[in-house]
């Protein structure tokens, strides 16, 4: 399941760091349950109710002065051309989406509600919205937000409570996350076209030619209707990663009712597969250059030290050949070991874990691999998985036009190899994923935001994911756009430091725009 050129991310980076840090975990939160009762119409307002899957002890530890209220509301399938009535698949029928409002008991001079996407796509708003409410000694939200917005989460469509895409089997996750990132012999490369074909008709079968509706215009129709259901005139946003191309989609269909929009982790929505995977790996390759400079002058804390990138080159390629057992039989293949890479690459706090995991790998334990590739992938430890990549795939594919040839992709696997040879690869055959993939295609616009107020688009130099050079781009192309950089590391940038956190409050709050070109000190 190799990563695609949107992030396949169930959270924004420094919740996970900082969850990690304090020892919290996230409650399973459960679908759908009778005490919610039935989904308001699009247009008329939701009955919030308290919600059941916020455990008492988790939100007295972390935000006691927060009261939870869930919510659904239907919303059509498809929207339609201009966001009128359709007559194609879906029409007439409905979508459920699942909403949760954290309100602070200590609200003073409301400003309205802040509607949070976590990136993806597949990442839960509703998750996403509990841990950010629970303030900033979690690494969410400073008080001076949540004591004037309501924090909103939503689950978009598809994903996790909001009538969720589920059509890729476990082992099939499996074999796709563990599958050699760089199948170099053309049989290993023909077998990963034969999985990505597998997993393709399994959804097309499931779907069939609903499939389109998961793509994110819809979605950002959908948000529209979160904004009335929550009962703000225009809507104030901030969005995560993939979340930035839904904002910034959400901007150019309804730019009269963008009140603020806060993009962070931009994505450049005029890129297409194969350049959007390029840019990818040529971030993931920095981040990892970035990796093994922190190791070499940090090599108390690095036990893979001096020569990182040897050793997790030449762990994934031992993992190919012999790869080593946990205590249950589980095998860390390359491609889990690969992926314990990426995961760890999002944050720099996740650095030290990576050379630890790797340092434990050559003396025989797995054990920190797995844990950081099934943070990744959404692996519980029973082995089973979330709908997160099911709902990627469905969103990513639907999105996407550009449909390279096998053959090309197996050429430019080689090209990349040369340029970015830890994740070149992975990245030029993560591409057969949508190539592969069935049904028809639903492009999202690209253009100008003409009539809305300023956007802040946020970067981070060392970003892996989104690569910062998105950054200028996604705010030229929306006419609107204020570019705001983090000269730091890791996947996002806002709350982490006082002068990111300072420039986006005073944005959110009174909407005073930071100057053109500032630039924020990692530290």
């Amino acid at each position: 399941m190799a990563t695609s050129r949107r992030v396949r991310r169930t959270l924004a980076a420094f919740t996970v760091a900082a969850l990690l840090t304090a020892g919290c975990t996230l409650p399973a939160f459960a679908p759908r349950t009778e005490v919610e009762g039935a989904a308001a119409p699009t247009g008329s307002a939701p009955t919030w109710r308290p919600c059941p899957e916020v455990p008492d002890d988790l939100v007295g530890r972390g935000a006691p002065d927060m009261r939870y209220e869930c919510a659904r509301i239907a919303v059509p399938r498809d929207w339609g051309t201009g966001g009128g009535a359709s007559t194609g698949p879906g029409a007439g029928e409905t979508f459920e989406i699942a909403l949760l409002r954290a309100r602070s008991t200590k609200q003073r001079d409301r400003v309205g509600s802040l509607v949070i996407n976590p990136g993806g796509p597949g990442g839960s708003g509703v998750d996403t919205a509990v841990y950010l409410s629970f303030g900033p000694q979690f690494g969410g939200l400073p008080t001076s937000i949540t004591e004037r917005f309501d924090i909103v989460g939503f689950d978009p469509r598809g994903v996790s409570r909001s009538s969720p895409v589920k059509c890729i089997s476990d082992a099939d996750l499996d074999a796709s996350f563990g599958f050699d990132p760089d199948p170099a012999s053309q049989s290993a490369f023909d077998g990963f076209v034969g999985l990505s074909q597998r997993i393709g008709r399994g959804c097309g079968d499931r779907y069939g030619d609903q499939l389109p509706l998961y793509g994110t215009e819809q979605a950002a129709r959908d948000i529209d209707a979160v904004r009335a259901a929550v009962g703000d005139d225009k809507l104030t946003y901030l969005g995560y990663s993939y979340g930035t191309l839904l904002g910034a989609t959400y901007a150019q269909l309804y730019p009269q009712r963008v009140r603020a929009l806060v993009l962070d982790g931009a994505v450049d929505p005029q890129q297409r597969l194969v350049e959007g995977s390029e840019s990818q790996a040529r971030g993931f390759e920095r981040a990892f250059n970035n990796f093994t400079r922190w190791c070499t002058a940090n090599a108390d804390r690095c036990p893979i030290a001096p020569d990182a990138r040897a050793a997790v080159t030449s762990a994934i390629d031992k993992a190919k050949v012999s790869p080593v057992r946990g205590a249950n039989g589980r095998e860390a293949t390359s491609g889990w070991v690969f992926y314990a890479v990426i995961s760890s690459l999002y944050t720099e706090a996740g650095w030290q874990e990576l050379a630890q995991a790797i340092d434990k790998l050559a003396e025989g334990d797995p054990k920190d691999v797995f844990r950081l590739a099934d943070a990744y992938a959404g692996r519980g430890s029973d082995g089973r998985y979330s709908n997160l990549f099911d709902a990627n795939l469905a969103i990513n594919c639907a999105d996407e036009t550009e449909k390279p040839s096998r053959e090309q992709i197996r050429q430019l696997q080689a090209e990349w190899r040369g340029k970015y040879p830890l994740f070149g690869p992975a990245l030029a055959v993560g591409m057969l994923s949508c190539v592969e993939w069935p049904g028809g295609r639903d492009p999202y616009p690209t253009g100008r935001a003409n009539g809305a107020p300023p956007i802040v688009v946020v970067g981070t130099t060392g970003d892996p994911a989104t690569p910062y050079e998105q950054t200028p781009r996604l705010a030229s192309m929306l006419g609107v756009g204020r570019v705001l950089t983090w000269e730091g590391e890791g996947h996002t940038a806002y709350p982490q430091t006082s002068c990111i956190t300072n420039a986006v409050d005073a944005y959110l709050l009174d909407l005073s725009v930071p100057r053109e070109g500032l630039r924020c000190p990692a530290r």
